[in-house]
């Protein structure tokens, strides 16, 4: 009787035997797989190692070891970790590219609109309020203080507001409030307001010297400023004012106008107007409480 030693087929542990017990059934002390015990070798050599076979499963030929020897199986230290994290390493670096230079690429494909803008929001796709039309300062009205030279000449009202060319496109009465506007839209351009103390004014005259003290109608300049907003400037005294009320007729009121102001540009304006008579708006009344 000899020894030998032969592999488990599953975890390859070394198994020591006797030939005695060839094809006799143990277990892999490392596995627990149960095996059969395979013929000694013929020679006799202790140093030989042999393969067992499970049981229920025959032993393989050595053809067929030779076989799943040499089935090629990748390499453990395969390079795709390596690829992948240099991949990862160019999409990091493009997307930081990109957020630096984010503002320079929409820059340079800007809508010209915008650009012209100064870079600032596009205007809005609205209705876009009409230009102001500038008149020219008419020469033949001329500033005064002198009631005897406010001599109101046969045109429409014109004249210059705080510098700027008047030119009165639509004149109004409300009770006793002259208003003469220029600009059509709900905001006016330019304008000349006078508010009286009476309504009963149809077919009268109002003069008010600049030396005259109050209390004296009201005169108001308006003008729209650059964010489409109306502003004004009052006059209660130090002004000349020459008004010449005519008789109401079809829903209007002619009369001819000459006022000066003392303010730095010295404004003046004066001609005819036929202004329209409105109705006051009338207040909304408050809404009753409701009843528990």
């Amino acid at each position: 009787m000899s020894e030998f030693k032969f592999a488990c087929p599953v975890c390859g542990q070394h198994i020591t035997a006797d030939s005695s017990n060839s094809g006799s059934q143990i277990e892999c002390p490392t596995c627990f797989q149960k095996l059969i015990v395979p013929q000694a070798p013929a020679g006799g050599d202790s140093k030989l190692i042999v393969s067992a076979s499970l049981v229920g499963k025959p032993r393989p030929l050595p053809s067929e070891a030779l076989a799943d020897a040499a089935t090629v199986r990748p390499a453990s230290g395969s390079k795709w970790p390596a690829v992948a994290f240099g991949l990862a390493l160019v999409v990091c670096a493009a997307g930081a590219a990109v957020l630096v230079f984010k503002k320079q690429i929409f820059k340079t494909s800007a809508d010209p609109a915008q650009q012209a803008n100064g870079g600032g929001q596009q205007p809005q796709s609205g209705k876009q309020p009409a230009p102001r039309v500038v008149h020219p300062i008419p020469t033949n009205i001329i500033w005064t203080a002198d009631l005897t030279n406010a001599v109101p000449p046969e045109a429409t009202v014109a004249g210059s507001l705080r510098g700027i060319g008047f030119l009165c496109e639509q004149a109004t009465l409300t009770e006793s409030n002259l208003w003469m506007r220029q600009g059509r839209e709900r905001v006016a351009d330019l304008g000349i307001n006078i508010l009286f103390f009476s309504r009963d004014i149809a077919g009268k005259t109002i003069e008010v010297a600049p030396d005259r003290d109050p209390p004296l109608p009201t005169v108001s300049v308006r003008w729209k400023n650059d964010q489409q907003k109306l502003e004004r400037e009052d006059f209660k005294s130090g002004y000349l004012l020459r008004v010449v009320f005519g008789e109401a007729a079809a829903g209007h009121m002619p009369g001819k106008i000459y006022v000066c102001l003392p303010d730095k540009s010295k404004s003046v304006v004066a001609g005819t107007f036929n202004a329209a008579i409105k109705k006051p708006p009338v207040p909304k009344q408050p809404k009753a409480p409701k009843k528990s």
